[in-house]
């Protein structure tokens, strides 16, 4: 799709739409963050293709279209997917919702319901192990390992590497790289992949994750996790 209202094969020719830029899982302070892209009116792009193609465009890690605010239907996509669930996302479009003074309780991806909770500076949604998939976990030996790892290391396949920052009080350090050949070397801040880690190692994390990011997490007594971050606005855009 080309920024002067052109059309790709398969593409539906559409007129300006409104994006805004959030930064999620900011680190205190501000630092950090993953960008993420938000179509407010998902009825500009209404067709898979023109959503992807949108997603290749914008070249972040994901991108949200809003199909029904009020109910909290979202769709999300990669440069390269389209996917059921995904944590950054959801918390960025639930703090969204609410600073434009329309909050939800819940958002509904193609997974499921997932509920949303505020509790201060953190924006929380819910997700189950379940929905998440096509993730590897490794674990180093300590956080320096995992901050001289190349960006994406050899391999392939979606790597979520950690390390204990404070094991007794469920610290970690960790990189994500999704190594799926669409430019995105190294995901910032990543909600599925914590969501994952949680649930394997069975207890609640503080994770330090990419440049500057925090992702908060929490067991829930029915085998889900919520997910906690910091929100920011970046910007809000006209694109084409």
């Amino acid at each position: 799709m080309s920024d002067t209202g052109g059309t790709e094969a398969g593409v539906t020719a559409t007129g300006p739409t409104t994006l805004h830029v959030l930064r999620v899982f900011c680190g205190s302070g501000d630092r950090g963050g993953n960008l993420l892209g938000v179509v407010r009116d998902g009825a500009a792009r209404p067709t898979e293709a023109d959503r992807q193609a949108l997603a290749v465009q914008l070249g972040f890690s994901e991108t949200v279209f809003l199909d029904d605010e009020a109910r909290g239907v979202a769709d999300i996509y990669t440069p390269s997917a389209r996917l059921p669930f995904a944590g950054h996302p959801l918390v960025g479009v639930a703090w969204l919702l609410r600073h434009l003074g329309r909050p939800v309780a819940a958002l509904r991806p193609p997974a499921g319901e997932v509920a949303v909770a505020h509790d201060g500076e953190f924006t929380w949604v819910r997700g189950r192990p379940e929905w998440v998939s096509g993730r590897r976990t490794e674990e180093y030996e300590s956080p320096g390992e995992i901050d001289a790892l190349p960006a994406p290391p050899p391999g392939e396949g979606w790597l979520y590497a950690w390390a204990w920052r404070d094991r007794e009080a469920g610290g970690v350090r960790a990189r994500a790289f999704p190594r799926r050949g669409d430019g995105i070397d190294e995901d910032e801040a990543t909600g599925a992949a914590a969501l994952m880690l949680t649930h394997e190692l069975g207890r609640a994390l503080d994770i330090r994750q990419g440049a500057g990011s925090q992702i908060l997490t929490r067991l829930r007594p029915d085998g889900a996790i919520d997910l906690g971050g910091r929100v920011a606005l970046e910007e809000v855009r006209e694109i084409r």
